[in-house]
């Protein structure tokens, strides 16, 4: 019978096939399953495979035992040059549009000529006098605002003013107030430092009343 099944293509069947089958599966069912787990690698050791030095893997943080990294946040928020800046910039636009505005008022009103030349020579020569003074005035008091309030916060002045908080704006506006009219006198320095604290503490009064945040427009005391 064996012999008559060798080459017919019928396949018969061996007396071998089932050790073969049943040593197949035995040897495939006590074959270990892989172990997936990476947490005994270091990376700085493959990190050549990559085209990563292992010196700038090791600097890059890629070693499991380094701390994580975190960015410094400073909770006062900006810093003084960059508030100094920006108030400043903002004040000296906004006089310099307003004081122009006032200047073509002027110009247009105080022409002595109704030709359209010394017309346009009077407003230009108003605007950039009331607009130039304007805006010199504001941003030279925006600039002493701003190292004013930080001198303040660098001083921690809020931790001695109990509930009257945040003290370093009003600071700052009295003391904008007083010395800018400084070479007036003292009287006109004092009423000057009274006027810049009232509107600090008025602003802050009535934000408090529309329940608007302090400083949340982020210019000066606004």
């Amino acid at each position: 019978m064996s012999n008559n099944n060798l080459g017919s293509g019928r396949g018969g069947a061996s007396p071998y096939d089932d050790d073969t089958s049943s040593s197949s599966g035995a040897s495939s069912a006590g074959s270990p399953i892989p172990d997936f787990n990476a947490s005994n690698i270091q990376l700085s050791t493959i990190a050549p495979a990559f085209g990563i030095s292992s010196s700038a893997a090791a600097a890059g943080g890629l070693q499991s035992h380094r701390q994580p990294d975190y960015l410094d946040y400073d909770q006062k928020g900006r810093g003084l040059f960059s508030t100094m800046c920006t108030n400043s910039g903002i004040s000296y636009m906004l006089g310099v549009t307003f004081g122009g505005l006032y200047g073509l008022k002027e110009g247009l009103a105080r022409t002595p000529s109704s030709r359209w030349k010394v017309k346009l020579n009077s407003v230009l020569n108003h605007c950039g006098r009331h607009g130039s003074g304007l805006g010199n005035m504001m941003g030279a008091t925006a600039i002493m605002y701003s190292l004013y309030e930080g001198i303040a916060d660098s001083y921690e002045l809020d931790a001695y003013t109990g509930p009257i908080q945040p003290p370093a704006p009003l600071f700052a506006g009295m003391m904008t107030g007083a010395t800018y009219y400084m070479r007036a006198g003292p009287r006109v320095a004092a009423l000057a430092g009274t006027i810049g604290l009232g509107a600090v503490g008025g602003t802050f009064a009535l934000y408090s009343v529309l329940g608007i945040p302090y400083g949340s427009k982020g210019w000066l005391f606004f």
